[in-house]
């Protein structure tokens, strides 16, 4: 009887120094996944969107060796009276309001400052596109109607298989995503957990095998999308994406502080979502945009691919909000007006006519609910307008 406790103790150690070593082995995977699982928590949200680092893998992206590019100070602006209201019930961390070039608002609230660099969310999607416009004008891709398997082969036999990159650019390929955020068991979310587990985004993309529509045939606003750009721009190049916005994008704009991606488990960037910048440096990248793709005298991308991507081009409903090459355009938009637009309330709102530029970061854990989008825009106009 003793020898059978003995064995049965023994093993029962082993069991709990097995456990133990599991748990040191996978102590930083299931730390990232507890972290994900309250990112958004109302009471932590703020905090973790400067934070990211703290959840995710990350890479830097390097600023380059440009100087600073100046925001010069402006008159201070006349804004809507409302405004604090808005800022509270909207949990705004920071807005920003260029005119001319200069800066003539500039503000943080619960708690942010200048020196935090905010995620970006999907606001990360239309500096992929300004990237994707660089690379097409240098003759990496042939043409926006090419299949994303010919830069991706990877996606051969998924459900991208016969889809082109105008399609993914567009939010048309067809593939069924559930973008739900609030579900725990959406794919969004369970993209989500491959990040924060270090799985590969590549693979989860290559993994999906349905279609709810085929190809071109409606607008579906599905994230992974981009990440199958990505994938295109680095089977197109042979470069990785943050060494390759680097170059092209970041270090021309002249930042104040190097910006970093999210990644997978291969290190490779989130880069439908994954972006960490200051507000100030989210301003630079919108005025480079809305003075036509220059910044302090350096052209960085072409104004008729940015004319182009801004176009409301994929067929979103009539009269619905627009859609172009990952930058959005408000309903009933005057000409020159577009966004890049992330959730939880990011935004890079551009009104050329005006030569205004607006950013607001934020933690709106309200940002689904019917109205506030169209009550966001209405904001920016009237800011505006009243410049």
């Amino acid at each position: 009887m003793r020898t059978i406790l003995k064995w049965l103790l023994r093993i029962l150690l082993a069991f709990v120094l097995a456990a133990v070593a599991v748990g040191i082995w996978k102590r930083e995977e299931i730390t990232r996944l507890l972290a994900v699982n309250s990112l958004f928590a109302e009471e932590k949200i703020v905090t973790n969107f400067s934070h990211m680092n703290g959840a995710f893998l990350t890479t830097p992206v390097a600023r380059g060796e440009t100087p600073v590019t100046p925001l010069p100070d402006g008159p201070d602006a006349t804004l809507p009276e409302d405004i604090g209201t808005w800022i509270d019930d909207r949990t705004v961390t920071s807005l920003l309001v260029l005119k001319n070039g200069e800066v003539v608002h500039e503000s943080y609230h619960q708690g942010t400052g200048t020196d935090d660099r905010r995620i970006s969310w999907s606001m990360a999607k239309s500096f992929l596109s300004v990237l994707l416009g660089i690379v097409m004008e240098e003759g990496h891709i042939d043409s926006l109607d090419d299949p994303v398997a010919k830069y991706a082969p990877l996606l051969k036999d998924s459900a991208y298989d016969g889809a082109t990159i105008r399609n993914v650019l567009q939010m048309t390929s067809g593939v069924k995503f559930d973008e739900d955020y609030l579900d725990y068991n959406s794919d969004i979310n369970r993209m989500g957990r491959v990040l924060a587990l270090g799985g590969t985004m590549d693979g989860f993309a290559a993994g999906l095998k349905e279609r709810d529509a085929e190809p071109g045939e409606r607008w579906h606003y599905v994230s992974i999308d981009t990440h199958v750009l990505g994938m295109i721009i680095r089977g197109a190049t042979g470069r990785d994406i943050p060494s390759l916005l680097s170059e092209k994008v970041i270090a021309p704009l002249g930042l104040e502080q190097p910006p970093y991606y999210i990644t997978d488990g291969e290190g490779v960037a989130f880069v439908l979502g994954g972006l960490n910048m200051t507000t100030r440096d989210y301003a630079r990248f919108g005025l480079m945009v809305e003075q036509g793709g220059t910044l302090d005298g350096r052209r960085i991308v072409s104004e008729d691919w940015l004319t182009e991507s801004t176009t409301p081009s994929a067929p979103t409903e009539p009269g619905a909000i627009g859609y172009g090459y990952q930058w959005w355009i408000p309903k009933g938009a005057e000409p020159g007006i577009s966004l890049a637009r992330g959730i939880y309330g990011q935004y890079i709102y551009i009104d050329r006519a005006r030569d205004v530029v607006i950013v607001t970061t934020a933690a709106d854990r309200q940002f689904r609910e019917d109205g506030v989008h169209d009550a966001n825009i209405a904001m920016f106009r009237a800011i505006a307008k009243g410049l």
